[in-house]
């Protein structure tokens, strides 16, 4: 499978969550709810954000975009997942699963990009709410966007060929549900401490960057909503941005025990823990948390539900 000749490993095994039959069987229906769920709480707040013409606004435009992601992010880990509960062999291949590992890190590095735009689009809001309809018009925010995808994207390419090049001439078995780099480097035949230290920079790198963003505009933000007088006003403004807040703790606090060291030496029981909360558990909370605490998408999700209750009894 390798240019250079020298592995002999052709395909990996997931182990996943090894287990007897039927518990597989009661994870599958477990995780293909929690799956369907995920896509349609996701889905629905993309459709209402394009249906409701209120909800077309740089705020609301970075959130069907996230929900958006999210339905992506979900899509590179769990249907392998689900074909693997039901699965005798539960094999992936050479090739498959390296594009497992560069699409799973890419939208995951696009989410990490994408909540700081978010927090920045929050503290234009607030902080300079004179400005904020000239500095983020709908065109920059889209063009914000695209340069999250692509940058993020681009992130990963390289440091997945390196690891494609060590030799993988057996074991093949990987303790994970997915194709990560701490395993992966665990099967090589020969140590890579450097890729694996230059695997763990470039991921501190990316996630205290972006965390440390976040917290900037948010400390600002809070400066600026502190300072306004009525109670109400600052009720408002701490609504607006809790939603996000909770989004960026659930998301961060599990990345930085994930992958801010290196992953090799962590048990695999723990990395499949922390990798399932962030990878399937955020996105089905997701849209819960930021419908339950916002009026707008409320409404917007209401309206959807009578026009199909609508179209179903035509």
């Amino acid at each position: 499978m390798n240019v250079s000749g020298v592995n002999t490993v052709t395909e990996f095994i997931l182990l996943s969550f090894p287990c007897s039959r039927e518990v597989q069987v009661l994870l599958f229906v477990l995780f293909s709810v929690s799956y369907i769920l995920t896509l349609m709480g996701n889905g629905a707040i993309v459709f209402a954000v394009k249906l409701d013409h209120r909800l077309h606004t740089p705020m609301y435009t970075l959130l069907a975009n996230f929900s958006f992601l999210e339905m992506c992010y979900i899509n590179t880990t769990v249907p392998n997942m689900l074909r693997n509960f039901l699965s005798e062999t539960k094999t992936i291949s050479f090739t498959a699963c390296f594009l497992q590992f560069y699409f799973f890190f890419s939208v995951g590095t696009t989410e990490t990009f994408l909540l700081p735009l978010m927090a920045f689009d929050r503290y234009l809001a607030i902080c300079r709410p004179l400005h904020y309809p000239t500095i983020m018009s709908s065109c920059l925010c889209m063009n914000l966007v695209g340069l999250c995808w692509v940058t993020a994207f681009l992130c990963y390419p390289v440091p997945i060929y390196f690891i494609t090049q060590l030799p993988f001439c057996g074991p093949n078995t990987i303790d994970h549900f997915v194709c990560d780099p701490g395993p992966l480097l665990a099967l090589s035949c020969t140590s890579a401490p450097g890729i694996e230290l230059s695997c763990s920079i470039l991921s501190s790198l990316i996630i205290f960057i972006t965390f440390f963003f976040i917290l900037g505009s948010y400390t600002l933000v809070l400066r600026a909503v502190l300072r306004v007088p009525s109670a109400s006003g600052r009720r408002k403004a701490f609504s607006t941005c809790g939603s996000h807040l909770v989004v960026v703790s659930l998301f961060y606090g599990t990345l930085m025990v994930m992958y801010i060291c290196p992953t090799s030496g962590k048990p695999a029981g723990i990395q499949k823990i922390v990798t399932l909360f962030y990878s399937s558990l955020t996105p089905l909370v997701n849209p819960l948390i930021y419908s339950l605490r916002n009026k707008d998408m409320k409404a917007a999700l209401r309206k959807i539900q009578k026009c199909t209750k609508i179209s179903q009894s035509e």
